[in-house]
């Protein structure tokens, strides 16, 4: 009888154990999927790399930071990375791609790509890449258990931006913060362009006029232009940046008889982690957690595990 009973209990609970075990397997595998594997489409080539997820960052990080940067805004910057695309993908399930290649996300370059540009300095260069992404290996940021959204960009004008008054999106740790090392070290702290009166109106789509009047009607609380009028039309200063291949969006507009000369600040949005702020921190000693929880305030760093 209790042979019975226990070849009994045995038959009810194998079916349990199986359909267990394939839960377990399938929820395995979609969690290593969705971390590990990064979809990007190559845009001059319009076709979609599957990529690792480590040697994604390393490509990233060959595209966005010069390896000749101190290891800790390295390191910072491989975080930083690796949280931008783990927030993608997030995001990007259903899509048939998770980032682009350019600037519009993240700049990647794959090895064969890298090897042709750094040609007899690939080998040094690679070796510094591969340093700071196996140090930080799996790291990324987190704000209240949620993965951050870690905006970048090269150059500050002595402050970073509230991502509400560029992005129009409240996000508690993308706060402005004093970062006023570039100013000493960046090459491209300021910058100025001249355009003859002509091309200035081309390429804003304005009427030639010879009574050139501007207005600076909003700025964010830092003195970056967010909204102007020129000529009685109205412009986000995001549009004037783009149309004229500006730096940022902290410009002065003048003319001068019939040339309009534009000088800029800073280089890039503004908002989250200046990479030449952290080249500035790591040169004075700052190590790449310090560096990530100044310009990311209130953030966690975690580890995929």
């Amino acid at each position: 009888m209790k042979k019975i009973i226990t070849l009994t209990i045995i038959l009810l609970l194998v079916p349990f154990l199986i359909v267990l075990l394939i839960q377990t397997q399938e929820k395995t595998t979609v969690h290593f999927e969705s971390n590990q594997i990064v979809r990007v489409k190559r845009e001059k080539l319009n076709t979609i790399e599957k990529v690792p997820l480590e040697k994604y960052v390393i490509g990233v990080l060959s595209g966005e930071m010069p390896t000749t940067f101190p290891m800790e805004a390295l390191k910072a910057q491989a975080v930083a990375a690796r949280t931008y695309v783990l927030r993608k993908i997030e995001y990007a399930k259903e899509q048939e791609y998770d980032v682009v290649d350019t600037v519009a996300n993240q700049v990647y370059y794959n090895n064969d790509e890298l090897k042709e540009r750094w040609k007899d300095d690939y080998e040094e260069k690679m070796n510094r890449i591969q340093k700071a992404v196996l140090d930080t290996q799996g790291e990324y940021l987190t704000y209240q258990g949620e993965i951050a959204q870690a905006f970048f960009f090269s150059t500050s004008t002595g402050y970073t931006e509230n991502c509400e008054e560029v992005f129009q999106e409240s996000l508690p740790y993308l706060r402005s913060v004093k970062s006023d090392w570039e100013e000493d070290i960046s090459p491209v702290f300021e910058d100025s362009k001249t355009f003859t009166l002509e091309e200035f109106y081309q390429k804003l789509n304005l009427d030639a006029n010879s009574n050139f009047s501007i207005q600076i009607t909003d700025r964010t609380s830092t003195g970056r232009v967010r909204t102007l009028n020129i000529n009685g039309k109205d412009f986000k200063a995001s549009d004037v940046t783009t149309a004229l291949g500006l730096r940022s969006s902290f410009f002065e507009i003048q003319k001068n008889e019939e040339q309009i000369v534009i000088h800029t600040k800073g280089f890039g949005h503004g908002v989250g982690m200046s990479q030449y702020g952290a080249y500035g921190m790591a040169e004075n000693g700052s190590n790449y957690q310090e560096i990530l929880k100044y310009y990311y305030q209130g953030i966690e760093i975690q580890k995929i595990e």
